[in-house]
């Protein structure tokens, strides 16, 4: 059975304590896990140094210094995973794939777009005016470029495959569905039901995406452009966070139209548009022929390039 996708096969000669300890899906889940920690840790105790964090830093100096935070120690991890352990191309971030990413761009701010417009038809979106503290580089660098780089390795780039690979793509939409959402579970005005919101509206549409694309330069963009526009554009909290972006705003209404003081990802009108792109991308994935049988119902595990993303 020939698989479309970037699941990962271990090298034929490998013996049995290779496998356990390097090639199988926790192992390299948990290699990639303390390969971040540890970076991060010590990319924070160089920043500080040179001036970019600290009270005494300036505010692009701290959108970039969340940029360097959140993607760097994924994406060295990630390279090391796939490059020195794996051993295989990076399907997933190569040249056929850069336009999906751009796509999922603009798809994910219409999509925000959407969300509020809808909310603003139902009087729980209100415009207060115009914010003069706008805070573009920690929204633009730090909960844009930063979050979508380093959360979408973690969460499809490592966590869906790895589960794909051996549970198939069904188990790995569920699993890496609810640790995305749950992730989210210490932010600010978060909840068990906000933490549910996030891993049914945007766990699943992304790991969805990924499943019909290949791509996780799609599934980045569409992140970056959801969190963007949500709060530089709208002035909307992100996943509970607020920041101060080119307007001022509030949500009116019950909780569970506007989503409260977690933000529009806690409404059922994003719950709703989020389902209906999921739906479309099953459909899509289906069509492709990418959706994965759990390994013990196919035969091989195995990667041709991306082609249509």
């Amino acid at each position: 059975m020939r698989l479309p996708n970037t699941l990962y096969s271990p090298p034929a000669g490998a013996t049995r304590w290779q496998r356990g300890l390097f090639y199988s899906a926790g192992a390299r889940i948990g290699l990639f896990a303390i390969m971040t920690i540890v970076l991060t840790i010590g990319l924070s105790h160089v920043l500080k140094p040179i001036g970019l964090v600290g009270k005494d830093a300036s505010v692009l100096a701290r959108g970039i210094a969340e940029m360097l935070l959140r993607a760097v120690p994924a994406i060295v991890a990630y390279l090391v995973l796939v490059r020195l352990i794996e051993r295989r191309p990076l399907l997933e971030l190569s040249r056929p794939t850069w336009p999906a990413g751009v796509a999922w761009l603009f798809g994910g701010a219409a999509l925000m777009a959407v969300v509020v417009g809808t909310l603003w038809l139902c009087g729980a979106y209100v415009v207060l005016g115009p914010d003069t503290a706008a805070d573009w580089p920690n929204i633009v660098l730090g909960a844009g470029v930063g979050a979508a780089i380093g959360e979408e390795l973690i969460s499809r780039g490592v966590l869906f495959r790895a589960c794909e690979e051996a549970l198939g793509t069904g188990w790995a939409l569920l699993i890496s569905s609810l640790f995305f959402g749950f992730a989210h579970a210490f932010n600010p005005h978060a909840t068990v039901g906000t933490s549910l919101a996030i891993a049914l509206e945007a766990g699943v549409m992304l790991g969805l995406l990924y499943v019909a694309t290949r791509s996780l330069l799609a599934c980045m963009g569409l992140h970056a452009g959801w969190n963007i526009t949500q709060s530089l554009v709208f002035g909307v909290p992100t996943s509970g966070s607020q920041m101060h972006g080119l307007v001022a705003s509030r949500l009116a209404g019950p909780d569970w139209l506007s989503g409260g003081e977690f933000g529009a990802e806690a409404s059922i009108v994003a719950l709703v548009a989020c389902s209906l792109v999921s739906v479309a991308l099953f459909l899509l994935a289906r069509k492709r022929g990418r959706l994965v049988a759990p390994r013990w119902k196919r035969g091989v595990a195995y990667t041709a390039p991306v082609s249509a993303v």
